[in-house]
């Protein structure tokens, strides 16, 4: 079963190309008010078939939710999302061979081939849908509780850091039947300090663990990261280079995460068919975000086991 959490649990559902895919939430505290507006304003960023630079399958991507959220309050009781899959091109994925690039061959070395591989099936980027969802609660749950806001930004399309120049890069890509990958940071600011455990499940290895979930994350970085390398102690020791996390618990200090997303496998130059992005990362920052979100959430409910004997 596909699940991850500690107090917060989460369960991922659903195929690319099946009837739905969807998310079991357990642990999501009663009495929040759910804005639904603002759910579906994080849903329209990941959503596909919004432009030139995006895949062209049409999904409107609406959550229709079946338990845990009554006249848009949260009981406290799981919370399962459902997404329709309406724009499925199943006869794109008849007889193909292993993609370069998929989980194609290491999804048929898992599950014997019976797994359904039509869109990468379980695989899929599509799957990252729920979890835009979840975090968009996460995001709800934050702000009340701690103020805390979550934004991302694209810092990096392949080798360009120009943000006025990343549309021309992705068109230049299509063009050439090709891909692009890039690096999105995000920054939590009004994180409450104390969050995370020294070594085992320190802030940083339960936020990391949840961002290499999405399919196409291939490398995680905090603060300054790996450029921290290069420096000397009197310097890294200053201006939050450490990305608001030390000792694995966070300072209080906005928390600075980066990810390397790579190229969408999908290419023309392989003589792949079908609708693909050039370029997924646009439409993985709200997902980066949602990721950053619910492990802070699943992080805040774990410090506070502590509560009832210090006061």
């Amino acid at each position: 079963m596909n699940t991850w959490g500690n107090v917060l649990k989460l369960s991922i559902f659903g195929e690319s190309h099946g009837p739905a895919i969807g998310i079991t939430i357990g642990g999501y505290p009663p009495g929040i008010v759910i804005d639904a507006d603002f759910i579906a304003s994080e849903m329209a960023r990941r959503a596909p078939g919004q432009g030139s630079h995006i895949t062209a399958r049409k999904e409107a991507d609406h959550v229709q939710i079946l338990s845990g959220i009554k006249d848009n309050v949260s009981e406290g009781s799981p919370i399962c999302g459902i997404i329709t899959n309406t724009g499925q091109h199943s006869d794109d994925y008849k007889n193909i061979p292993f993609r370069p690039g998929h989980a194609d061959e290491t999804a048929f070395i898992k599950y014997k081939g019976f797994a359904d591989m039509r869109g990468s099936g379980h695989f899929s980027g599509r799957i990252t849908a729920p979890l835009v969802f979840a975090g968009a609660l996460a995001k709800i749950a934050l702000k009340k509780a701690f103020n805390t806001e979550i934004n991302g930004k694209i810092v990096r399309i392949a080798g360009e850091t120009d943000e006025t120049k990343f549309m021309d890069s992705i068109d230049a890509a299509k063009k050439e039947g090709d891909s692009l990958g890039g690096i999105i940071e995000v920054a939590a600011v009004n994180v409450p300090g104390g969050l995370g455990e020294p070594f085992f499940t320190s802030a940083e290895s339960h936020i990391a663990e949840l961002l290499f979930s999405v399919p196409a994350v291939k490398g995680v970085e905090f603060g300054s990261g790996f450029n921290m390398a290069e420096m000397k102690g009197s310097e890294a020791n200053r201006d939050n280079h450490n990305g608001g996390i030390l000792g694995g618990i966070t300072n209080g200090k906005p928390l600075i995460v980066r990810v390397c997303i790579k190229p969408t496998p999908s290419i023309a130059k392989d003589g792949v068919t079908g609708r693909h992005d050039p370029c997924i990362v646009p439409r993985a920052l709200p997902v980066i975000e949602a990721c950053a979100a619910l492990a802070l959430l699943d992080l805040s409910f774990e410090a506070q086991r502590y509560s009832p004997w210090i006061k």
